[in-house]
């Protein structure tokens, strides 16, 4: 698994890589300088549109503020006359009804005392009793005196949709009740119209318990342009700020909360984040951030592709030179870069000044080579017609002695040297000398002997079972010998196998395991069974030197009416060209593990 791992993570290896990684740790502190001066920027953005947006919320609700803090002025101007005029309800009535005569703001005003029945207020009927007692603004009024605002859908004395301004009436401490005015929901939303003034964008006034007071939304649902699952009365610890929600309609939108009477009335500004300018905001945070990493990126991609430019394309092709070179494109001198700067062309120049004495060095080894190989085919040639002159010499004198015995003698000095001779012939035949076909080399032997021995009868039938062996010559030569020895034994005591077969000989030659190899001679011998007897002669003599030779110890033995001639030996695999072995080349220094051509 960390060997796969190693593979997957081997491009970080790479020059490219390296010199990108590098450029990217020395551009890396420019572009966090730019991306913290560029958040800093965005924030006070941020802040400024926040304050804008605060400023035109407060500006929108300059209307109600202004309308309702008069509300409060005046119901304070109106303590003391219904105090003074307490005693007396006409007066106290004829007194609410000329203000109300004098003002166009409000649309009611009177005095309610804690009973809830008020005489003093500015209702039309002259002494009609307005019961309060009702009223949830009465109530709240009860549970918790002090001054208030609250929204009523449906005044008593009015009969229409007002907002109550409710200031407490005390006399030496004494909390008689309260001094209310209202004002129609229509007046205090045209100040919204009038100063608001932008398409998309909403505000919403609300008391300190949270009751909604007015509102620019839809009439039939006042509550759209509200933040969702918010209570109104958890906004008041949010005054002065700003903050994104989604709406009850589902719209993210920007909301501020900014105190229109501090204390008693506050107002809710709903912006869309277009109008708002929020999201040009985000969307410069945003580039804030992107624009210092593509600026990264640009200057990494430039710096680059300067290195590339510079180092890495002559670096590339000059990895091609040599790969081509190592691979044995031997046709000209790799050409010298050009437009590379001075080290990489002195590299450049310094490979093709190797490349071009190497090409020189070696053709003139091969020359020397082929020279020297043609000289020794030749000796070897000379060698091998050498022998066979002496063979036929031989030959020629065994034809003039009667005697059998020394016949014999002769014919076996003649098959020797006829075998010295194959072997020769085979030598300079072969592609490369350093390297003999072990089991051609036999064969050609057996065959010889065969027929020389049989004539053109076959009374011994041969079974040859030779693999491709190949041996350097110095094993070669005493293997073919040995075997030659081992067959003119088996030519000699080969007999008739059982039922009275025909003779048989058998030669196997085989590598049994790697770097091992076993030649094996096997005959019939019938009745003859003396011919197991190790032998005292020459033959026996030279298969025992001939052993010694391959490191080996032969093996003999009669076995179910055959004799056994085993050899056991260790191969010497050729080094040189004729090789059979693949040959790798690691093409690079930097060559992955395992990369071969």
């Amino acid at each position: 698994m960390l060997r796969r791992l190693g593979e997957r993570l081997g491009f970080t290896r790479r020059l490219g890589f390296r010199l990108g990684a590098l450029l990217s740790v020395a551009i890396l502190p420019i572009g966090l300088i730019s991306l913290v001066q560029n958040l800093h920027l965005s924030r006070e953005a941020m802040r400024g549109a926040d304050i804008a947006i605060l400023g035109r919320t407060a500006s929108a609700a300059a209307g109600e503020r202004a309308l309702l803090q008069s509300a409060l002025g005046s119901a304070d101007a109106l303590g003391p006359a219904v105090l003074s005029a307490m005693d007396d309800p006409a007066q106290c009535a004829s007194l609410m009804r000329n203000f109300i005569e004098r003002s166009a703001t409000y649309v009611y005003a009177g005095f309610v005392p804690l009973s809830g029945l008020s005489t003093c207020n500015s209702n039309e009927n002259v002494g009609a009793t307005a019961d309060m007692r009702d009223s949830s603004a009465f109530q709240t009024f009860v549970e918790t005196p002090g001054t208030m605002v609250r929204s009523i859908d449906r005044g008593v004395v009015s009969g229409r949709s007002v907002v109550l301004v409710m200031q407490p009436l005390y006399r030496d401490r004494q909390l008689l009740g309260y001094i209310g005015l209202s004002l129609t929901h229509e007046l205090l939303r045209s100040t919204h119209a009038i100063n608001f003034g932008t398409d998309g964008a909403r505000i919403v006034t609300f008391n300190h318990h949270g009751d909604l007071l007015t509102s620019d939304s839809d009439p039939e649902d006042p509550m759209a342009d509200l933040p969702r699952d918010t209570e109104l009365v958890s906004l008041l610890s949010r005054t002065e700020t700003t903050f994104r929600s989604l709406s009850n309609a589902g719209e993210m939108r920007v909301f501020t909360v900014v105190p229109v009477v501090p204390g008693l009335v506050y107002a809710l500004g709903s912006w869309s984040p277009t109008i708002a300018g929020i999201g040009l905001f985000e969307l410069s945070r945003f580039g804030a951030i992107l624009f210092p990493i593509a600026l990264w990126l640009v200057s990494l991609a430039v710096a680059y592709f300067a290195v590339f430019r510079l180092v890495l394309r002559h670096i590339g092709e000059l990895r091609g030179q040599m790969r081509r070179f190592a691979i044995g494109d031997r046709t000209a001198p790799p050409p010298v870069l050009k437009d590379a700067p001075t080290e990489i062309a002195d590299v450049s120049q310094t490979f093709h000044n190797m490349a071009r004495i190497l090409i020189r060095d070696e053709e003139a080894m091969e020359a020397a080579v082929q020279e020297k190989t043609v000289l020794l085919k030749e000796v070897h040639h000379r060698v091998k017609n050498n022998l066979q002159l002496i063979a036929s010499i031989i030959n020629m004198q065994s034809r003039m002695i009667d005697d059998d015995d020394a016949k014999q003698v002769l014919r076996s000095v003649q098959d020797r040297v006829a075998a010295l001779a194959t072997i020769y012939r085979n030598l300079y035949q072969a592609e490369h000398l350093d390297a003999v076909e072990a089991g051609r080399l036999i064969e050609d032997i057996i065959n010889q002997m065969a027929r020389a021995a049989l004539g053109g009868s076959a009374p011994i039938r041969i079974d040859t079972r030779l693999s491709q062996m190949t041996l350097l010559p110095d094993q070669a030569v005493p293997l073919s010998l040995l075997a030659t020895e081992a067959f003119t034994n088996a030519l000699k005591y080969a007999g008739k196998g059982p039922d009275d077969a025909a003779p048989w000989i058998r030669i196997t030659l085989k590598e049994t395991e790697p770097g091992q190899g076993l030649l094996e001679i096997v005959n019939s011998v019938g009745s003859r069974v003396d011919a197991s007897q190790e032998g005292t002669g020459l033959g026996s003599q030279l298969i025992d030197a001939f052993s010694i030779q391959l490191e080996g110890e032969v093996e003999l033995g009669v076995q179910d009416n055959m004799f056994h001639m085993r050899l056991p030996f260790r191969i010497q695999k050729p080094t040189g060209s004729s090789s059979n072995m693949p040959r790798n080349v690691v093409l690079t220094s930097a060559a992955r593990d395992g990369a071969r051509h």
